[in-house]
């Protein structure tokens, strides 16, 4: 499978791992409004705490390793949110550099 993803530590994959089986466990305890959520309340926060600082280290390890952080899976023809505006406003209008058109 060719991915542009780098290659994860050992670290980095057992963080993304624990961060998927945790919030896991949240969607599949979900409980529907006016119905008793099936974890404690310290349980919810423990998971809460441990996304957290599991968030903190991923942040962490990105700068360590020079990654970027806002990396997220895109579809090939999704639209780039980035637009390039050149500044160099005779290249657009076809005028030559010092034609005095100003």
């Amino acid at each position: 499978m060719a991915s542009e993803e780098p290659e994860l530590s050992k670290e980095e994959r057992i963080l993304r791992m624990m961060k998927r089986v945790l919030t896991d466990v949240a969607k599949d305890t979900h409980a529907k409004p006016g119905f008793r959520h099936p974890l404690s309340e310290n349980t919810i926060e423990g998971i809460r705490d441990c996304l957290a600082l599991i968030a903190a280290r991923e942040q962490e390890l990105a700068e360590e390793f020079g990654r970027p952080m806002n990396m997220r899976p895109r579809f090939i023809d999704e639209p780039k949110r980035e637009v390039v505006v050149p500044l160099n406003v005779t290249s657009l209008r076809g005028d030559k550099p010092g034609s005095g058109d100003h």
